[in-house]
């Protein structure tokens, strides 16, 4: 069976090397150009921009058979947020939960987790990688976030997806723990791997992987898939949320785009 995102990785590399020997030849001394240090700085963009000129914009991420899934999925980040409303809902099994959506849509609305598992479902077998080296393979089923916009009607001017979260991150700052968002673009949210999943193996997701609700875009790395989903933002640009980078883990030095 051929791996095709240990392919995707290696396209890219192949792209990231023919665009650098257009323009960065004599790499010993690159940094010392201006315009190679904007590029090399901008890596996450030019791995984006790669991946879609030879991949496409629906290039799928490999899905396996239920043999392949792994027989324990590693449950990073958040396990258990420390957030009242949470976990009064979770003791009543998430019956009272309701996703906002807002932002900027014709139709800012809200759905109770009948009604996301209502709506049409996707089931996928795919590969989830983690930036720090780990790999599981896992079954998830979920509503493809493309129909949750369709139904928001999206306004021409938003660009972004902002996920806000029950979770907390307790990170030492004076002012108290920080609230846990994530960001994508449009053209990820509309990928069709793309899911706010709320089942994991075929039954409601545990606590430790993100119930109710958590986002599954498959074509990027674990720490982009964010858990514990409260609300749908739409947004020109997320410059006033956090540090304005996008999402926790960029506000703590990881790339915004983080595609494989």
């Amino acid at each position: 069976m051929v791996d095709r995102p240990t392919t995707r990785r290696a396209l890219l590399a192949r792209g990231a090397a023919a665009f650098a020997t257009l323009g960065l030849a004599g790499c010993e001394n690159v940094t010392d150009i201006p315009l190679a240090k904007r590029i090399l700085g901008g890596v996450g963009g030019l791995n984006r921009r790669v991946q879609e000129a030879i991949l496409g914009q629906e290039q799928l991420a490999q899905e396996y058979e239920l043999g392949d899934v792994s027989t324990s999925f590693y449950a990073n980040g958040s396990t258990d947020p420390d957030d009242k409303h949470y976990k009064a809902m979770a003791a009543k099994g998430f019956d009272s939960y309701k996703l906002v959506v807002d932002g900027l849509v014709e139709h800012p609305y809200e759905l109770t987790l009948a009604e996301l598992r209502a709506m049409p479902a996707r089931t996928q077998i795919t590969r989830h990688d983690c930036v720090e080296g780990w790999s599981c393979i896992g079954q998830w089923t979920g509503t493809p976030l493309q129909g949750v916009l369709d139904r928001a009607g999206v306004k021409p001017t938003a660009r972004y997806v902002v996920f806000h979260c029950f979770d907390t991150m307790d990170d030492g700052d004076p002012s108290g723990p920080t609230p846990f968002y994530g960001s994508i673009d449009l053209l990820a949210a509309r990928h069709p791997q793309t899911i706010l999943a709320y089942d994991k193996g075929g039954k409601p997701l545990e606590v430790k992987y993100g119930a109710p609700l958590r986002l599954r875009v498959e074509r990027q790395l674990g720490y982009k898939m964010t858990k514990y989903i409260r609300r749908i933002q739409l947004m020109e640009d997320f410059k006033d949320i956090g540090q304005g980078k996008g999402g926790y883990w960029e506000d703590s030095g990881y790339q915004w785009y983080a595609g494989i």
